[in-house]
């Protein structure tokens, strides 16, 4: 019987807990994120929340950028 694994997306870190981009859910989404600078490999660290918690602030390739959570459940982190 297969184990699952779970999945962790950026939509489900804490402020100031980190992971490593492994991988995209949505495809269209996932061009956009690239040409932003998150590519697989890349470590990623939820910076802020609105206070609402939409939108938030992500710390990648040495800059700080701001998505929806919709975009940053689409980032599979390892």
């Amino acid at each position: 019987m297969p184990v699952s694994i779970p999945v962790k997306t950026v939509a489900d870190l804490h402020i100031g807990e980190k992971g490593v981009i492994c991988g995209f859910t949505d495809e269209e989404t996932s061009l956009k994120l690239l040409e932003m600078g998150c590519l697989p490999g890349c470590e990623i660290e939820l910076d802020r929340k609105a206070p609402l918690g939409d939108p938030i602030c992500i710390k990648v390739c040495g800059y700080n950028l701001s998505m929806r959570l919709e975009e940053a459940s689409t980032i599979l982190l390892s």
